[in-house]
Order: C-alpha cells, then structure tokens, then sequence
C-alpha cells in the first residue's frame, strides 16, 4: 500500500517560493504518484515537482549570472559574501516587507520568509532585486 495520498504531506518544489518546501497532496495522478499540491508556506497550489529531478541553481551560479563587478567582468565572490558586504555598508534596521511600500536601492528589508536583504536593483516601477543571505530573489513593490 502506498505511503502517499491526499492530505498527507510531502515535498515538493514550489514554483512560487523557489524552494523545496513542505506540501499537502491536494490530487492524485496515480495510486503512487502525486498531481496536485498547496504549498504550506505560501499556500500556492501548483503540480508537484519532484525535488530529487529539480535541477537547483547553485549559489555561486546566480551569482555569475547576476552579480557583475566593474568593466562587465564576471564575480566570484558567494551570495552569502556580497551579503554581508551589503549589511555592512548599510546603517539602517529595515522595514518591514510589504508589496504596497516602495522601496528604493540600497534599503534593507525584513521579508517574513527569507529574512533581511538588500535591494540591489530597480527592475521596472514595480519590481525589485533583492539580495537575501541565500539568494538574490526578484520581489513586487508600490502594488
């Protein structure tokens, strides 16, 4: 008999939250396979993404891709070390984080699921880049 079913919980990779994250079964796909399922952090329901077959971004990749020093030169320094450079230039405690604030570059935020980060940059009027101790996540703002 099969360990999985329909509110039980498992984990899955969540499209919303951009983690492996703990979900409810919401369908059934088959008797040992799961369709269907609600994210218990952010509450999304989307198709459950099997987290052994989820190719995860390493850190350093997203800072690569994102994070370019001075003359378009390619860094290698952490997500967790331009962090914490970024902390530690700022003077402020933070706000809260809400998608009705505007924020603007360089301001330090509290988010209730990722934590404290550091707006990097101004996507568009209502997008920002923030750079969390993990990750640099893309966030709305002045909604």
């Amino acid at each position: 008999m099969s360990s999985i079913g329909v509110g039980k919980e498992i984990l899955s990779h969540c499209s919303k939250c951009k983690l492996i994250l703990a979900h409810i079964i919401v369908t059934m796909k088959s008797a040992t396979e799961a369709d269907k399922v609600q994210c218990k952090t952010c509450k999304a329901t989307h198709t459950f993404k099997d987290p052994s077959a989820t190719k995860k971004k390493t850190s350093i990749d997203r800072v690569i891709k994102n994070a370019r020093s001075a003359g378009g030169k390619k860094s290698s320094e952490s997500v967790t070390d331009l962090w914490t450079k970024a902390m530690n230039k700022t003077t402020s405690q933070g706000k809260e984080y809400s998608t009705r604030d505007s924020f603007q570059m360089g301001d330090v935020i509290n988010h209730p699921t990722f934590g404290q980060g550091v707006v990097e940059k101004l996507i568009d009027n209502n997008k920002i880049e923030v750079l969390f101790k993990d990750d640099y996540r893309t966030l709305m703002h002045k909604k």
